[in-house]
């Protein structure tokens, strides 16, 4: 245990030290982090105004709490790996990684919770600006508020091992662009990003919570606003952590099914 909190330790600052040499590349990620929710917010606000001042139970300001927290939580549990893993195996650098005496999922890790530290400052300051200005109504429940702690923690933890399980297709394929693409349009559709679930048609909103999607972005967020009553956030919180159970198996069988099938390509 204290040997692997000093290889948090100094990945961490590797991944502070990286970033901060990438500093242009780091602002231009952020601002399309931004943008995409931005984008929904002004189309629904757009569209509530027209419709007397709101959809189902979304008032123009609810929409904007609505999509500034969604913002947020997307930032915390957002990863990189799915896109970075072909790379890995493409290249061979994978191998340097199998060479260590620790699974290369912690180095992810590391560099996910650094990165989270770096930029969500900056967003919270981003998204309390986007507060003022489109009058965002956030009426915080207390006991909500709580168990929102452990549901953004578990909605992060549930995205990281999906989408590390899903990066480790490139064992077999190489190439996994289009399996991400597809990935990320479900996600979109049925997290919650593109409009509150509420308001999407009820065959969505049953496979939204039969699938994972919806418990790593849509609901920490509507936790938040307090859309869902306390029984509701703790059956909630239930059926994270059995995602999380099943995503941490399917981590385990993949990778030692995907190092016996790896084959360097580039190195």
């Amino acid at each position: 245990m204290k040997s692997l909190l000093q290889l948090y330790l100094q990945q961490f600052k590797t991944t502070f030290a990286t970033m901060f040499q990438y500093r242009a590349s780091l602002v231009i990620w952020m601002i399309g982090q931004v943008l995409e929710p931005l984008v929904y917010l002004i189309v629904w606000s757009t569209v509530s105004n027209g419709n007397g001042g709101s959809i189902g139970t979304y008032t123009t300001g609810a929409f904007a709490a609505y999509f500034i927290i969604l913002m947020l939580v997307n930032q915390f549990t957002y990863t990189w790996v799915m896109f970075d893993y072909e790379y890995r195996i493409r290249e061979g650098y994978l191998s340097f990684a199998l060479l260590k005496p620790v699974h290369p999922i912690h180095s992810d890790i590391a560099d996910n919770i650094m990165s989270k530290t770096i930029t969500l400052p900056i967003l919270t300051v981003i998204a309390i600006g986007l507060a003022f200005a489109f009058h965002a109504r956030l009426n915080v429940t207390p006991w909500l508020a709580v168990l929102f702690i452990p549901g953004l923690l578990l909605a992060f933890a549930l995205r990281f091992l999906l989408e590390w399980t899903l990066a480790q297709c490139a064992f077999w394929t190489t190439r996994v662009s289009a399996i991400n693409q597809i990935y990320f349009f479900l996600l979109l559709f049925l997290s919650g990003q593109i409009a509150p679930l509420s308001l999407l048609p009820r065959a969505v909103q049953i496979a939204a919570k039969v699938l994972p999607f919806y418990w790593t972005i849509g609901f920490p967020t509507e936790l938040l606003l307090g859309k869902i009553t306390v029984t509701g956030a703790l059956i909630g919180l239930g059926v994270q952590i059995i995602w999380v159970a099943i995503a941490v198996f399917l981590v385990r069988v993949v990778w030692r099914l995907g190092v016996k099938a790896y084959a360097a390509v580039g190195q």
